[in-house]
């Protein structure tokens, strides 16, 4: 009988520390839709901010956009 209550008390340890391992793991992998959308925000801005850097307005003057047109 203790055999048995042993057997028991190690699968439900296992099983018990499987399940936390993937939540944890899901959790990290899957983000609320703000952090994608912050994540996603932020690479517009900085691949905006290198691409004016590497083309720089015709009078050599480096300075971001400032929006507008013409």
């Amino acid at each position: 009988m203790t055999t048995m209550l042993m057997v028991l008390a190690v699968l439900a340890v296992v099983f018990a520390a499987v399940f936390g391992h993937l939540a944890y793991r899901d959790r990290r992998r899957i983000g609320p839709d703000e952090d994608r959308a912050a994540v996603r925000d932020a690479r517009a801005a900085r691949h905006r901010d290198t691409a004016q850097w590497q083309h720089p307005e015709s009078d050599g003057i480096r300075r971001p956009h400032l929006g507008g047109g013409g």
